[in-house]
């Protein structure tokens, strides 16, 4: 099978033997063998023979153990620790929570879930913000207050 990492480094899904596949619901699979290819990693599970067996996975998330993930030097994140922070602007008001992130080739997007106020329930609110995941407007991030602190206004 084909399997898109979340990192440009997948030495991780490389190193695990044991990897967790959510469909058609969580199960773990032995990893027989996998090999980098063309930016993706392609890999032979255990019980998965052939390609309509594979095929069958297309939209499955793999995860691993967090012992196989590479260490990080500081200020450097895994994006699934970025998920349910809260993102506050540098005046201190709250735009949200981090709900997910994307690649879109550049650099990392922070997807900011923001709360809908029950008096909005007929003006179209964003219920989403995204934020490049840049020096630029990304200024502190803390794991142990939970927070990022993000140069980006209410209105943008």
């Amino acid at each position: 099978m084909r399997v898109k990492p979340y990192s440009a480094d997948a030495d991780a899904l490389l190193g695990a033997r044991t990897w967790w596949l959510d469909k058609p619901e969580l199960r773990d699979v032995e990893m027989m063998q996998a090999k980098h290819h063309s930016g993706d990693v392609v890999a032979r599970l255990m019980g998965v023979a052939g390609r309509d067996a594979a095929e069958a996975l297309k939209g499955t998330v793999v995860q691993i153990a967090r012992s196989h993930f590479p260490a990080l030097s500081d200020e450097e994140f895994y994006w699934v620790d970025l998920i349910g922070l809260v993102v506050e602007n540098l005046q201190g008001e709250s735009l949200g929570v981090v709900s997910d992130l994307m690649d879109n080739g550049a650099h990392p997007i922070l997807r900011v879930a923001v709360p809908v106020a029950p008096a909005a329930e007929d003006v179209k609110a964003a219920t989403e913000i995204l934020i490049p995941y840049v020096d630029q407007f990304v200024k502190s991030v803390s794991l142990t207050e939970k927070k990022i602190v993000v140069d980006w206004g209410l209105d943008y």
